[in-house]
């Protein structure tokens, strides 16, 4: 079978892909034929061997789909959902909908601001934001973007390149602040959205595709009377599986009666596994790009 393999760690180009020997599922194991697969911002950062994870090579990065697995661990494709689809949904809406209904117990009515919303947690978190009742703000780098986030449920929008966050959040929620703030992205962006939550907020920590991992004034979190929140929904999975199987659940059935549509802004082959994990890393991608395995 072909896959795509890290034999040393780097940056996409160094990706390889090469047959090899079909595998043999052990005990409680089964193998699977991959149709398509998701690539993530993790996935970028796993081959450089930047991850907290650094998995022995050689191996084959991704975090959505696995050749051989636990039979346990299988989550059927509900209905008449497309592979392209499936393949796309579970690492981005699992995180956003822990970090939403677990981390921060959202409510209706309350106001949720989400940074880098047009990336692939960023759009989930806006769908599943408005889905739960709250009014959500869509913050992105640029109109395009913002575009594609008003047609996934934003009720207001910023465009951080060009507009002051701070002011921008001020002026929309006239001078309350936020309740909920989704941030996959750290850098410049966390301490502004930080000083624009609201009392008793919630800030939640997902990753940091800007680049650096922000220092946080701590003595905001006490003026602000606010909570910083970790967010892994990769962990959360392996400590808290049965509660992890429900939120599935729930999230398959609300993309069955369409209540969640994933967005997938491009396909690749197998074979351009690098360019797709470029646009990841160009921040080119809205929603999710999605690996098509030809089989």
């Amino acid at each position: 079978m072909k896959a795509v393999l890290c034999k040393e760690y780097g940056p996409p180009e160094s990706l390889v892909i090469e047959d090899i020997p079909s595998p043999r599922p052990g005990k409680g194991q089964v193998v699977i034929t991959v149709k398509a697969c998701g690539v993530n911002f993790p996935d970028t950062l796993i081959i450089e061997g930047k991850y907290q994870f650094k998995p022995a090579l050689p191996f084959s990065p991704g975090g959505e789909v696995s050749v051989v697995t636990e039979a346990a661990k299988l989550i059927p494709i509900p209905g008449d959902i497309d592979f392209a689809t499936t393949a796309s949904f579970t690492l981005v809406f699992g995180t956003a909908h822990h970090a939403l209904k677990d981390r921060a117990h959202i409510k209706p009515g309350e106001t949720l601001l989400v940074l880098g919303a047009a990336g692939g947690v960023g759009l989930a978190s806006v769908e599943l934001g408005k889905l739960m009742g709250a009014r959500v703000i869509a913050a992105a780098s640029s109109d395009e973007k913002l575009e594609v986030c008003k047609q996934h449920g934003a009720d207001d929008v910023i465009n951080y390149t060009n507009e002051d966050l701070r002011e921008r959040v001020k002026t929309l929620t006239g001078g309350n602040g936020v309740d909920v703030i989704v941030d996959p992205l750290g850098g410049n962006y966390s301490e502004p959205a930080l000083r624009s939550i609201a009392w008793n907020g919630r800030f939640l920590v997902i990753g940091f595709a800007a680049g650096d991992i922000p220092r946080i004034p701590l003595n905001l979190t006490l003026l602000k009377g606010c909570s910083i929140v970790g967010v892994f929904w990769g962990s959360f999975t392996e400590h808290e599986p049965r509660h992890n199987q429900e939120n599935l659940q729930e999230l398959l059935t609300w993309l069955t009666e369409g209540k969640l549509k994933p967005h997938i802004s491009a396909t690749y082959p197998l074979g351009h596994a690098a360019d797709a994990l470029n646009d990841v890393l160009n921040r080119k991608v809205k929603g999710k790009v999605v690996l098509l395995t030809g089989e």
